[in-house]
């Protein structure tokens, strides 16, 4: 592991000077990937800012039934919260699908959105890999890809994001709330957070040097709305994604849909929202026929490799089964 220097910041602005003042600074709140990824050499910091005494540990719930989840919030508090559970269930499903207990109380809403890929290439420092260094190459392409994306990836980069708990930010319209260096607020809509690989997959966000996630907001869900967050992996617990599926549905008395939110994980470098999906679903009283179409429709742009195309089939298959089962419960 790589030397570096350790400060806990007593300040928004004293955190985000010491991040302007040296370049190699990372922010440090739960850890739980960061430490990992320093023990293998992925990540190699030259100081450490703790950000667990700033004042963005607080889940606030608004009149409109929105909330602002603050960004160093534990994954276990956020999933326990009882105004979370009442109004953004799924999302509350979505964090317990992730990690094990332990993690979950160390692990934050920050640090979540900054989880970084799980591919085996990235994490091995002795095999090419552009995410981790330009110009490298990628392994997976010809390599062991069979957990990684089919959407949304290019030739230089097929890893897939790791997040639970953000596929569910991604269809609950979550906004994510920054302070940058200078002291400026942005709202970020998380559908916009993100960047496609490209010819540059080491750039994951939009965010810039001494940009400080604080918070992420959650919108009111639609009226009427029932929602749902299925995960499809190899064991029962403490595995990543093969493919998943959070879904917001809200549907007039005849069953016909009047909104639509889906957003899939597993199968994209960022949390996928499928909008092709929700514009054929819109309006519609759909069947599994329907919903087999727009899956479909969805995947058509996908480049799958020879080890994962089956997650195409997988997703459709998961997509229609969740939004028939939601429609039973409208």
């Amino acid at each position: 592991m790589r030397p570096f220097t350790y400060v806990r910041a007593s300040d928004p602005a004293q955190a985000a000077a010491l991040a302007v003042a040296e370049p190699d600074t990372t922010y440090l709140a739960g850890g739980t990937n960061l430490i990992d990824l320093m023990k293998l050499g992925v990540a190699r910091p030259a100081r450490l800012v703790d950000i667990t005494e700033l004042p963005f540990d607080r889940i606030q719930h608004r009149p409109d039934g929105g909330a602002l989840v603050g960004a160093t919030v534990r994954n276990a508090d956020l999933a326990g919260d009882i105004g979370i559970r009442q109004r953004f269930p799924m999302l509350s499903e979505a964090v317990l699908a992730g990690a094990s207990g332990q993690l979950r109380s160390a692990a934050t809403t920050g640090g979540n959105l900054l989880q970084r890929t799980r591919c085996v290439y990235f994490q091995d420092i002795t095999k090419p890999c552009n995410k981790r260094t330009p110009g490298a190459g990628c392994s997976a392409i010809e390599g062991h890809h069979r957990d990684l994306a089919v959407l949304g990836t290019s030739d230089s980069c097929v890893a897939t994001h790791p997040s639970d708990m953000v596929v569910g930010l991604a269809a609950l319209d979550a906004v994510v709330h920054v302070r940058r260096a200078g002291g400026a607020q942005a709202a970020i809509p998380l559908g916009a957070f993100y960047r496609l690989p490209g010819d540059t997959p080491d750039r994951e966000t939009v965010l810039e040097g001494g940009d400080l996630i604080t918070a992420v907001e959650l919108p009111p869900p639609p009226p009427g709305a029932v929602m749902r967050y299925r995960k499809i992996r190899d064991r029962a617990s403490y595995a990543f994604a093969v493919v998943s599926v959070a879904a917001v549905v809200a549907a007039d008395a005849d069953k016909r849909l009047r909104d639509v939110r889906i957003a899939l994980g597993g199968v994209a470098p960022v949390p996928w929202r499928a909008r092709r999906i929700e514009r054929a679903l819109v309006g519609q009283r759909p069947d599994e026929e329907t919903l087999r179409a727009a899956g479909e429709d969805e995947f058509s742009s996908a480049t799958p490799l020879p080890h994962n195309a089956f997650k195409i089939g997988l997703a459709v298959d998961v997509v229609s089964t969740t939004v028939l089962d939601l429609l039973e419960a409208v």
